[in-house]
């Protein structure tokens, strides 16, 4: 396996990287590609995780001992990792989280319940993830808005003629993903931040699907809100990180109480809070995960985000000429810009069932609804296989995997 000549992006060297992938599943090696779900991660995160545990495990923010001191400074370079890795512009508008769908809950709940009411719009696409649907539907229900949604055309891209008819003067937010999880389809958020804007509305972005694939700059796209998951961009899980812009983080009220997001508590007096993004931040956080995120991202910086994605581009035109020629195969999501997303039914064989034959020959994808109901209830299936590609996988991967799925189509018909 050698990276393309006229790439510079050492597959080989990269794969070293990856303990999991000398793994062998069911007497084969591991064909890993399932990385919308969740991807694999890479030494220098996993001995960024032990380092932690084995030399400066404290709480931080607290305590004036040395391990507090050291925990605290690893915890608190990550915010500034991850403020340039974004483009953001400063280290106060870093919010971590357990992951995108608590970034998005925590928009929903503090500024959605402070900010909407009856006669308001929140528009969402069909493209969403359930994430950035059932919050905005429950907050709805408690707060009288409407949710108008941007309908999607027959390649899985959405309708911008329609998005700027539904852009009006009763727009709040606009809340869409950059990369769609089911379809890959990435979506043009500048140009949707924009039209949201000249409204007077806001947007929030879920990056999840686009941090590990696209070259992020929320100041570029001018998004209000940005969020996106550390065990997607080669990170643990448990963690993530949303952006917001600091007159707005400013602005809302926290969503949960505890230790760490005040500044002061007393029963005669009440409560006054931390400074952003600590007042967002309520108790003990995931320490670890967070600086291993760090790691993470600085790991993704020296390969190259754009040599990742010129890569995994690559790895998605081969993938579409192979399945494109089976017979029976519908490729759903063919939209003229994607990240490196395939997903397909095949014709008298259930998803379920081609997924478990071919992991029997060590290929791992995800089937189902991706989380993405909606979505698929309009493209008439319920179910779809999706292969996701990252930065480790090649097309000799690629070649097993299409053998493997026709292998399995002939031992479903």
């Amino acid at each position: 396996m050698t990276a393309m000549t006229d790439l510079t992006l050492d597959v080989v060297k990269v794969r070293r990287d990856f303990p999991i992938l000398e793994r062998r599943v069911h007497g084969h090696p591991l064909i890993y590609l399932d990385n919308a779900a969740t991807s694999q991660t890479p030494r220098q995160v996993i001995e960024t995780l032990d380092h932690y545990y084995r030399h400066y495990n404290a709480n931080i923010h607290r305590g004036l001992h040395t391990l507090a001191d050291e925990a605290t400074a690893a915890y608190e370079a990550t915010r500034e990792t991850v403020r340039g890795f974004i483009g953001a512009r400063e280290t106060r508008e870093i919010v971590f989280t357990r992951g995108t769908t608590e970034a998005i809950n925590l928009v929903a709940n503090s500024w959605g319940r402070a900010n909407l009411g009856p006669g308001d719009e929140v528009l969402i696409s069909r493209l969403e993830h359930h994430s950035n649907i059932v919050p905005w539907q429950l907050l709805a229900a408690e707060c009288g808005f409407t949710i108008r949604v941007i309908p999607v055309d027959e390649r899985g891209a959405l309708d911008m003629a329609a998005y700027r008819e539904l852009v009006g003067e009763r727009t709040r937010l606009v809340a869409v993903n950059h990369v769609s999880n089911a379809f890959g389809t990435i979506n043009p958020v500048a140009e949707m931040a924009r039209i949201a804007h000249a409204q007077g509305a806001l947007i929030l972005v879920d990056g999840a699907q686009a941090a590990p694939h696209e070259i992020v700059d929320v100041t570029a796209l001018d998004a209000d809100f940005y969020a996106f998951s550390g065990h997607k961009v080669y990170g643990p899980t448990g963690v993530g990180v949303l952006y917001g812009k600091a007159a707005l983080l400013e602005a809302m009220p926290p969503w949960q109480g505890g230790g760490e997001m005040i500044r002061t508590v007393s029963f005669e007096a009440g409560t006054t809070y931390a400074d952003i993004p600590h007042k967002f931040e309520a108790g003990t956080p995931a320490i670890a995960e967070v600086i291993a995120l760090g790691r993470a991202l600085e790991w993704v910086g020296e390969i190259g985000i754009g040599l990742i994605r010129a890569w995994e581009h690559r790895l998605l035109e081969h993938a579409h000429h192979e399945l494109t020629a089976i017979d029976g195969l519908r490729l759903l999501g063919t939209a003229p810009h994607k990240a490196g997303v395939v997903s397909f039914v095949v014709e008298d064989a259930h998803a379920q069932d081609i997924a478990l034959l071919i992991d029997q020959l060590g290929v791992a994808i995800r089937t189902g609804n991706h989380c993405a109901q909606p979505l698929l209830q309009q493209f008439g299936v319920d179910a779809t296989c999706r292969a996701s590609f990252a930065a480790y996988n090649t097309p000799e991967e690629i070649d097993i995997f299409v053998a493997a799925l026709k292998r399995a189509i002939e031992m479903v018909r």
